[in-house]
């Protein structure tokens, strides 16, 4: 009966025609259709010359004769490391793959995958191979903007090294085979960023008429890929991956018009994009997968999107403006104006796709800030090293954008579809989540708070680590044990299932802020523990008097079945006093316990934690900065 609810609840949840698409889509990977579709090591095809090309090609990036903007700060990246096979992980941890990589080791686990084997058989949650997103990442071929980064800004000359590394990819990966095609996302980035390395050495002599023929006929086939797979991420997946996709569908066509099916490409791809971001943008500019990183991801696709079109003389349907706008009015509203650094709310996998300055990947100020001047010609910061995106974009004021340039306003910010409650003082800035989930949720974080202070976060988010780890720290990571929330016993809030399935999704029933004499006032309530009991409720309440350093935050369930205990957790900097009491004014102890935190995909640090419990109903706690 148990398993009868929980597939009527996937159903519910998801629809039937994901749970159609699906179960279609697993049988022809059984059955070999998928084998058909995406042929293995076609014949190769020539599409046009490299001196047509070369004469005839439209980019509107930079290339290596080009002068750096005068009014830009740029600091150079360190490119040894890289040279000498040491990439960047995940935007954090450097791992030496060596000079001679094989493309389809993961350096994670040591698993070598069959670069002969059919995309449709590679299992991509294998405990064996690990997780294969450590595979993917030098294929994405992000770490070539530090090479190009440093022969812009230096004056010097690495083309021979990028077209042997990419050499060595087509050697290694033949088409439709191994693991660096099982996602199309990935194989959208690649494309993206290998088109960015070829206009900007386009004039090197190591772009030989023969390599560039293997180039274009792999990208052609990439591409060819993309489109015949776009239904698993517009009805399977449904986020960030069918932007990527759709969008690179229609960049294809833009920047490769002599491909047969550019046409096509062309007019599906926009009306798909358009159509994804009408529907993942929420119109308060809150995002579907509710994650901040994963935002700035359709940000920076945005900048692609946007560019590109103006380039061409092209325009997307008004609301991908406006949702690019109202994006940029949501993620600037949740932004730490000292560091730059955002929550690190939702799922986290360290996605930096076009990485174009020196700042840490968790500082947001470079992908907002040259959307910005997109959109309004302005702008976001005063000058810094995220400026210098703006360089590589060739950015300036789009015609026909005419949106008003963002400032920092005080008080209370509400984003009721996203489920966003945002309190911005001159010294703190307090971020709430209490949100409905029409779309599916990611992690059972509902009732979030984060609390910065002067550029600390001083209240924090636990992050994500891993996607593809073991049970316990999936729990930990995915669960609302490493939230600023409240569990029943060992109970989530919502009830995990396999991979990124949850049940029982929490829905908001109320979410209101006020001002009253001289306090900012927050309460929200949500359905939650529905495995428990189908009716609780839990209220949060947050109180912050007008400039002051401390936080009173009331937790209240309603419905909890005897025997059950309450426990509020909470990770802070120590930086804060937490002291906690229940209704009737009696001390609750905290207990100290080992947690972690995952601010960079792939690593995590323990943290100390503290837990308040009580086998009553209500716990108020107060937060004080010391």
């Amino acid at each position: 009966m148990r398993t009868l609810n929980k597939n009527i609840q996937l159903v519910r949840n998801m629809g039937l025609r994901y749970v159609g698409f699906r179960a279609g889509f697993e049988l022809k990977k059984k059955l070999g259709l998928l084998k058909t579709t995406f042929p293995q090591n076609p014949p190769e095809k020539r599409f046009i010359s490299l001196n047509d090309w070369r004469k005839n090609n439209r980019f509107w990036g930079v290339t290596k004769e080009d002068k750096l903007g005068e009014d830009i700060i740029y600091t150079p990246p360190h490119i040894e490391r890289i040279l000498n096979g040491e990439i960047s992980f995940f935007s954090a941890k450097r791992i030496s793959l060596g000079k001679d990589y094989d493309w389809i080791t993961n350096p994670d686990t040591g698993y070598h995958y069959d670069p002969k084997q059919h995309w449709s058989e590679i299992q991509d949650y294998s405990k064996t191979a690990g997780d294969i997103k450590f595979v993917w990442e030098k294929s994405r071929f992000s770490y070539l903007y530090e090479i190009i980064r440093y022969d812009l800004i230096k004056k010097e000359d690495h083309a021979e090294w990028v077209f042997k590394e990419i050499n060595s990819w087509l050697e290694a990966n033949q088409i439709n085979s191994g693991p660096n095609y099982k996602c199309s996302q990935e194989i959208s980035l690649r494309i993206l960023n290998w088109t960015y390395a070829l206009n900007f050495y386009k004039n090197s002599e190591h772009l030989t008429e023969g390599l560039f023929q293997k180039i274009i006929h792999a990208i052609y086939w990439q591409l060819k890929h993309v489109y015949a797979n776009i239904n698993f991420s517009r009805i399977a997946v449904r986020n960030n991956h069918a932007i990527t996709e759709t969008l690179t569908l229609y960049l294809g066509a833009l920047l490769y018009p002599f491909f047969p099916d550019a046409q096509q490409w062309k007019e599906q791809g926009k009306k798909w994009f358009e159509q994804e971001i009408a529907y993942q943008i929420y119109p308060d500019g809150t995002f579907l997968q509710f994650s901040m990183n994963y935002h700035r991801v359709v940000v920076q696709l945005l900048t692609w999107a946007l560019r590109t079109a103006d380039f061409f003389e092209e325009r997307y349907s008004k609301i991908v403006y406006e949702r690019a706008y109202q994006s940029l009015q949501f993620l600037f509203a949740c932004q730490d104006e000292h560091t730059g650094w955002l929550p690190n709310y939702g799922s986290n996998d360290g996605a930096l796709f076009f990485k174009w300055n020196s700042c840490d990947y968790r500082d947001y100020r470079p992908q907002l800030n040259v959307l910005h001047v997109l959109l309004t010609g302005k702008s976001l910061y005063k000058t810094g090293d995220w400026n210098e995106d703006v360089c590589w974009f060739q950015a300036h004021q789009l015609g026909g954008c005419n949106f008003a340039p963002l400032k920092h306003a005080q008080g209370w910010m509400t984003f009721e579809a996203g489920g966003y409650f945002v309190l911005r003082e001159p010294e703190s800035l307090t971020f709430i989540r209490c949100g409905n989930h029409k779309d599916r949720p990611a992690q059972a974080d509902n009732l979030q708070v984060d609390i910065w202070y002067k550029g600390q976060n001083i209240l924090f988010d636990g992050g994500s680590y891993k996607y593809n780890t073991d049970v316990k720290t999936l729990k930990y990571f995915m669960g609302s044990e490493s939230h600023n929330t409240v569990m029943l016993d060992g109970h989530d809030q919502m009830l995990k299932g396999s991979r990124f399935i949850w049940y029982n999704w929490t829905q908001a029933l109320k979410a209101e802020v006020s001002e009253q004499q001289g306090a900012y006032l927050f309460e929200g309530t949500i359905s939650a523990f529905k495995e428990l009991n189908t009716d609780i409720r839990h209220t949060r309440r947050l109180q912050k008097m007008n400039g002051s350093t401390k936080w009173i935050i009331e937790d209240r369930i309603a419905g909890k079945p005897g025997g059950i205990k309450m426990r509020q957790y909470w990770h802070p900097s120590s930086q804060i006093r937490i002291t906690a009491r229940d209704e009737k004014g009696n001390e609750i102890s905290l207990r100290k316990e080992t947690g972690r935190k995952s601010d960079y995909y792939g690593l995590q640090e323990e943290v100390t934690q503290y837990v308040a419990e009580t086998t009553g109903d209500v716990i108020i706690t107060t937060i004080t900065i010391e």
